[in-house]
């Protein structure tokens, strides 16, 4: 009987221990929106050099994501997350010494620690429950998984806001009238505020990982493949040859990276379109965003029972391009209103694309979600792109075109697939 009940206990635990993965991610990843206006006044960094913070960041998904899938088809799914962990959690103890040391550069390199670690994460995560049940029901089942991502966002968000931000902004004239130490000892102080909060992080994740390993998983989830060919370079060739899939890594490409562009200059966006918002004002902005964002993950997972998922994703998708170019045009109050609620129908975005891009793969699901990890590497491309608009134009709400267009990719990929259905089996 106590044998029968922990056999039953077990699954369980490993899909809670699965699932809150998308938790933790989303805070790392959510953090970045509150480093990016923190260090851009602890440095004195341009719109441009602040937005290293994501080029970074996803930088590392993008180049661990191939070695992470080679890893996970030799090792399995847990020993990928068991050591993504480790990388993660490796990467926000690196903050401390950062911190000490006063370089941008070595947060920078903390930052694609902390990636590489994710990289791991969502390289195994998402395809994991993508595959965990019916084909027809992957994209609705991830979006429920990936409901739970949001939480950890809001969570970052509100860490940074609360523990991270000072409330201290100084003019430029300001700064000018302070004497060279008192502007060190500001800027040193400004420096150390993410050393305790990224310390207990990282114990907590090392924490968790060992929770993980220690855990007993479903085989399908704990083992390995043995087929031929696992681990193998040559297996990517094949993905190269379907046009339908790489139109899929492309779309995800400029979802992340109208989805970090967007949050990661919100702050900015806010403060300079409502002059004399306080930075944490903004903040508390964001987390509305957020919870916008959450909001439209469960709303929009319980419209997939009624409404096909990629018809669905056309219609937020063009949404959005329409609320991005409010934002561009109007500015002002509206404008803030306008990128605020594109979280709203960003909310099923992700996790709708991946699962409709690895739909038909058969034995090719697991490098191919590697490489829709690796598109990911637009949150860098893009919000850079977005910060040189900026800072050539003088105005951050013209930044907002780029994920305007990206937002109509989505929608063009959505409905491309929904027009011409891959069949369900490879």
């Amino acid at each position: 009987m106590t044998m029968q009940a922990s056999d039953e206990k077990r699954p369980i635990m490993a899909i809670g221990l699965i699932v809150s993965l998308f938790f933790l991610w989303g805070m790392a990843n959510n953090l970045n929106d509150v480093l990016i206006p923190h260090f851009r006044k602890a440095f004195t960094l341009s719109d441009l050099a602040s937005g290293l913070v994501q080029s970074a960041f996803y930088l590392g998904y993008f180049l661990v994501a191939i070695p992470a899938s080679l890893f996970m088809q030799r090792f399995g799914y847990k020993r990928a997350v068991v050591f993504g962990l480790a990388l993660y959690g490796a990467g926000a103890l690196l903050f401390w010494p950062a911190a000490d040391a006063r370089s941008y550069q070595f947060f920078l390199g903390a930052l694609f620690v902390i990636a590489a670690g994710l990289a791991f994460l969502e390289t195994a995560a998402n395809p994991m429950v993508a595959t965990l049940g019916a084909p027809e029901e992957a994209e609705r089942r991830l979006n429920f998984a990936q409901a739970f991502n949001p939480l950890g966002s809001i969570a970052g968000v509100a860490i940074g806001r609360t523990f991270i931000l000072s409330g201290i902004e100084r003019a430029p004239d300001e700064i000018a009238a302070m004497s060279p130490s008192a502007v060190d000892a500001w800027r040193a102080h400004e420096a150390a505020a993410v050393q305790l909060p990224y310390f207990v992080i990282g114990l907590g994740v090392l924490v968790w990982a060992l929770l993980i390993a220690l855990t007993r998983f479903p085989a399908t989830a704990d083992g390995h493949e043995s087929e031929a060919g696992v681990g193998n370079l040559a297996r990517f060739g094949e993905l190269f040859r379907r046009p339908r899939y790489l139109f899929g890594v492309f779309a995800q490409f400029c979802y992340v990276g109208a989805q970090v562009g967007v949050w990661s200059f919100t702050i900015r966006y806010v403060q300079a379109e409502l002059p004399g918002t306080p930075e944490r004002t903004a903040a508390a902005l964001l987390i509305v965003a957020l919870v916008l964002f959450m909001a439209g993950r469960f709303v929009g997972t319980a419209l997939m029972g009624r409404i096909a998922p990629l018809k669905l994703l056309t219609v937020f998708g063009l949404i959005n391009a329409a609320l991005a170019l409010i934002a561009v045009a109007a500015g002002g109050l509206t404008g803030v209103v306008a990128l605020t609620l594109t979280s709203l129908f960003m909310s099923i975005m992700f996790p709708t694309i991946f699962a409709a891009s690895l739909r038909g793969l058969g034995p090719l699901t697991k490098v191919g979600s590697s490489l829709i990890v690796m598109a990911i590497i637009g949150g860098a491309v893009l919000t850079a792109l977005m910060g040189l608009i900026s800072d050539l134009s003088g105005a951050i709400r013209l930044a907002m075109i780029v994920p305007s267009a990206c937002f109509l990719v989505v929608a063009g990929f959505a409905w491309s697939r929904y027009a011409h259905p891959e069949p369900i089996a490879a």
